[in-house]
């Protein structure tokens, strides 16, 4: 990915899927871990939660070291953050759109 909005498209197209955010919220909450750790807190088979896991790791919401014959797991905060000043940009963008409707149609 090489423009911002493309990362932020990958952050929005990893967190639409309900397990991904599932996974992404467990990983946040511990500061490593592996699939197999993940696989025992949610519904899922470990094969799914690699998947999700690759996903998000291409998204940049995750980061993967290799510990011995595991591999480890942890969040990456950047690209959300990036992808929640996108919106808020957007936000105050239609927020002036709409403030200039309004003065139009008064």
């Amino acid at each position: 990915m090489t423009t911002r909005d493309d990362k932020i498209g990958a952050v929005f197209s990893a967190l639409s899927d309900a397990t991904r955010r599932s996974v992404l919220g467990e990983v946040a909450r511990v500061e490593s871990v592996t699939a197999t750790e993940l696989a025992e807190s949610i519904p899922v088979s470990r094969q799914a939660v690699v998947k999700h896991l690759q996903v998000l790791g291409r998204a940049g919401l995750v980061t993967s070291a290799r510990d011995g014959r595991e591999v480890r797991y942890s969040f990456t905060a950047a690209p959300l953050a990036d992808a929640a000043q996108w919106m808020a940009e957007e936000g105050a963008n239609w927020d002036d759109r709409l403030e200039r409707l309004r003065k139009l149609l008064a």
